[in-house]
């Protein structure tokens, strides 16, 4: 079962009232119109779910934000009685993500091989998987278990047939690209801190499967 990411945007503004001034989160626009992409090296990169890529997350487990927007609140109370549909939950400022070395690179070699083809135009990347029963039997591991994680050195590879098996390490700019699908979030959340400031705009996420 596949693993997909929820959230808003939300943007502290100052709100005024009788007795003064006070500010406030809202919620200034649901992910589901900027990204809902299901992208895991994304996901662990950003927050520590579906993390194959053995990244250091920049924001994981933080949980929801005490003083999140009621639009936020509201979303994850309707969906409190479904534990499966709202789990990882944490949040980012833009202050936050602007500080990011998108050249850094994940901790390890990515816990699945990257597989690739041979091209009239050069290797091209046909997969990554934890797990194949052609690979295994190819380097003598026959009893492999479906899924169970298999650590290999960066740089090893194997040619077995037409397709080239390699370990490889990412970084954060393999796994959110500049001009990638989190770059209509990352354009919203700098507009929203150009007019209100960087540590008043933040993302909040949660997940289901």
């Amino acid at each position: 079962m596949g693993t997909d990411i929820s959230g808003f945007v939300e943007c502290r503004a100052w709100d005024l009232h009788e007795e003064g001034e006070d500010s406030v989160w809202r919620a200034a626009i649901d992910l589901f119109f900027l990204n809902i992409t299901r992208n895991y090296d994304a996901f662990g990169c950003l927050f520590g779910v579906r993390n194959y890529a053995n990244f250091r997350p920049l924001a994981a487990d933080r949980g929801l934000p005490v003083d999140a927007s009621e639009t936020v609140r509201a979303e994850l109370d309707q969906l409190a009685q479904w534990p499966d549909q709202a789990y990882g939950t944490t949040w980012i400022t833009w202050a936050e993500i602007k500080e990011v070395d998108w050249g850094e690179s994940a901790e390890k070699a990515d816990g699945r091989l990257h597989q690739y083809r041979q091209t009239p135009d050069g290797l091209r990347l046909t997969g990554k998987s934890a797990w194949s029963s052609r690979f295994a039997q190819a380097v003598g591991l026959p009893d492999q278990v479906p899924g169970e994680a298999q650590e290999w050195p960066e740089g090893s590879e194997w040619l077995i047939g037409d397709t080239l098996y390699r370990s490889e390490k990412l970084r954060r700019r393999d796994a959110v690209p500049e001009t990638g699908e989190w770059k209509p979030v990352w354009t919203v959340m700098e507009a929203l801190a150009s007019q209100h400031g960087d540590d008043n705009v933040r993302l909040v996420v949660w997940f289901d499967s």
